[in-house]
């Protein structure tokens, strides 16, 4: 590591009257991974607005190479050699691969505003291959899977060949190939001497990655140094302020004979293929597979969110419409998406408005259709504080105000105004903490006891062991097989997922990881 290149130097941010950030003093060197963790709501992602030049800071400043460092946008942060991988991602869906990832510096024709676009392939398809990508520049970014995207994101930013580079939740949607991947790419561009901010919630990462750590908890700097300073045990009791030993709660609900949701037969070519299997009352029903398995695809044909060719959906017994999420709503079926800023919630709305979106009609009078504000409000103020959402004001503050955590939370929580029979939850974790996996894990678990089916999607494999009752495993738009809660064991699953030929094309690193 290099001499110091980046300090914050007591810097305070407020919202809406409250501290996100509290005199953070941190110094970063040149050629280090420094591991920025918290809960979500610490101010992580505050922070790192701040030096990205989204936001300002209230109090305080930043040197920049010893030199006070004030930007006024992103621009001037890029200007400065900063650039900014977000946990949520900043594409265009209707423009290729290449495309988004030189849209702020495209080459043009002298003189003219033409774009040489034969150029930005050639430099995006050696840039790919630089970084092992293997994702055509002329691909349509709508087309590509969310991992894939999510490597589009990060490729962006490298074209900048910044000096610091802040990724912020960067794996959440990459398999275990792409992360690898990922991880080889931070090594090698700390060894170039660029400095890394990497934030995330999966602290073995951190700890095997991160030359240095710095601990947040509502909005202050708990504790940093040398990583080889900070053991897991050691993070955590930082970030939740305590130790914290049990990461899943235990289940009390049991299995019922009563089926609530049956899916028989269902496919579509291209994505799923007579995929038969049955959620039973009270039971927690996970799904794991690779990026591909047609995971998401399945969920989303069962709640009418996509159409499906073949097959039929009961709920209770009842066969439902195809491709009508209203019916499927009225029925009791509701569905937490994984992609929560595009599907998931309304940004600029309040808070309050997105928690009863999809409840609204039962907080209006009688055959007038006015909302009763004052009940919702309640009922709202009732759900966040059971999530633990970190807000005030939630009449006032916008969706977008909060930490991807506690979006995440208001996801979930505008389905618990509606008390479904059977929740759908594609990834409900991605991007959430450990203290705040738990709660979600005892929502899940709450709403099980009292007779609810759910059906949990999740690429981690230890959090569906630890939650599920049952695990069905998919592969290529399939269902390879079904686990018994007492034949759970990581290594058989992941064999399982791996099948129809799978294995054949994954890294040798993948293979050592099933073995």
């Amino acid at each position: 590591m290099g001499d110091k290149i980046l300090e914050f130097v007591d810097i305070t941010r407020s919202f809406f009257g409250v501290k996100a950030l509290e005199k953070i003093n941190l110094q970063l060197k040149e050629g280090e991974i420094f591991g920025l963790i918290g809960e979500n709501g610490a101010g992580k992602s505050t922070l790192m607005n701040i030096l990205g030049g989204i936001l300002p800071q209230d109090e305080g400043c930043m040197l920049l190479d010893t030199q006070e460092y004030k930007p006024g946008g992103p621009s001037d942060a890029s200007a400065a050699g900063i650039e900014f991988i977000h946990q949520e991602l900043n594409l265009f869906m209707n423009l290729t691969v290449a495309e988004n990832i030189y849209i702020h510096n495209f080459p043009t024709m002298q003189g003219t505003p033409i774009i040489r676009k034969r150029e930005i392939i050639k430099r995006a398809k050696d840039l790919l291959e630089s970084l092992g990508m293997e994702i055509q520049p002329t691909a349509l970014l709508e087309t590509l899977a969310p991992g894939e995207r999510q490597m589009v994101e990060i490729a962006k930013a490298l074209s900048m060949d910044a000096r610091i580079y802040i990724f912020d939740e960067p794996t959440t949607s990459l398999t275990a190939k792409e992360t690898t991947g990922l991880f080889n790419i931070l090594k090698r561009l700390r060894n170039e001497g660029k400095t890394i901010i990497y934030i995330s919630h999966i602290l073995g990462d951190v700890e095997d990655l991160a030359d240095s750590v710095a601990v947040l908890r509502d909005g202050k700097v708990m504790g940093s140094g040398p990583i080889q300073d900070f053991s897991i045990d050691k993070m955590i009791s930082l970030m939740v302020g305590g130790s914290f030993k049990q990461i899943f709660p235990e289940k009390k609900s049991i299995p019922q004979k009563e089926k609530l949701l049956e899916i028989q037969e269902l496919s579509q070519s291209g994505t799923v293929k007579d995929i038969n299997f049955s959620l039973h009352k009270g039971e927690i029903l996970g799904v794991f597979g690779l990026m591909g398995a047609g995971r998401t695809e399945m969920a989303r044909m069962v709640f009418g969110v996509d159409p499906y060719s073949d097959g039929e959906v009961y709920i209770e017994g009842e066969k439902l419409p195809k491709s009508n999420p209203m019916a499927s709503i009225e029925k009791g079926l509701a569905f937490v998406t994984e992609d929560r800023r595009e599907e998931g919630l309304l940004m600029d709305v309040p808070i309050v408005d997105n928690l009863g979106m999809v409840a609204l009609p039962d907080f209006c009078r009688n055959y007038t259709k006015i909302v009763n504000g004052k009940q919702l409000n309640e009922e709202a103020e009732h759900v966040s504080e059971r999530l633990h959402l970190k807000a005030t004001n939630l009449d006032v503050m916008p969706a977008k105000s909060l930490s991807g955590g506690n979006q995440q939370k208001v996801v979930i929580g505008k389905w618990l105004l509606k008390t479904p029979r059977v929740l759908i939850m594609d990834e409900p974790t991605r991007g959430i903490d450990v203290g705040a996996k738990y709660e979600v894990f005892n929502i899940i678990n709450d709403l099980a006891d009292k007779g609810a089916g759910i059906l949990m999607i999740s690429s981690e494999v230890e959090e569906l062991i630890g939650v599920c009752d049952r695990i069905v495993v998919m592969s290529r738009g399939e269902i390879m097989d079904v686990f018994e809660k007492e034949k759970f064991t990581q290594e058989a699953i992941m064999r399982s997922a791996f099948r129809q030929g799978m294995i054949a094309t994954a890294t040798e690193g993948d293979e050592d990881e099933i073995k």
